[in-house]
């Protein structure tokens, strides 16, 4: 999926994609999904069925920026090159969705839920590396939390 030089309009998309994220709404939001720690596809779907929470449009919301900046990757609109080197998190947010898909995409009879960061995650053998990396890591800081929570 890689193009050969990013564009100057590259650019300025990534420039206001890191804008949005910075956003003061969105970084209440991109908190809340970082210190969310899913155990089961039903813990996201309690959230995802609280109409009208606070939480509920905070996964809503993070979900969806990745989910178009994603898409603008994969429709060529965004140099996948220098998305890649600028926009980790999406991998990191995806990592805690992602054990649980089959069931959510199920549960809300949504075969596209989080389609286009999964065919982003997908394109390249770096993506699928970076993605399986991630979820390595994110397996083992479940692993210790756990342990941490019952030896506390």
């Amino acid at each position: 999926m890689s193009t050969p030089n990013a564009t100057s309009a590259d650019a300025q998309i990534i420039l206001q994609l890191y804008d949005f994220r910075r956003e003061s709404e969105m970084r209440k939001a991109r908190n809340f999904v970082f210190n969310f720690w899913p155990e089961t596809a039903q813990d996201i779907i309690s959230i995802f069925m609280n109409f009208g929470s606070q939480e509920n449009a905070w996964l809503r919301q993070v979900g969806t920026y990745w989910e178009m900046a994603a898409s603008l990757v994969n429709r060529g609109t965004l140099s996948p090159d220098l998305f890649f080197d600028s926009n980790g998190e999406m991998f990191f947010v995806y990592a805690k969705f992602q054990p649980f898909l089959k069931e959510l995409r199920d549960a809300f009879q949504e075969p596209a839920m989080f389609s286009n960061v999964d065919k982003l995650t997908q394109s390249t053998p770096e993506a699928r590396e970076r993605m399986q990396r991630m979820l390595t890591r994110q397996a083992e800081w479940r692993s210790k939390m756990k342990k941490s929570t019952a030896a506390a």
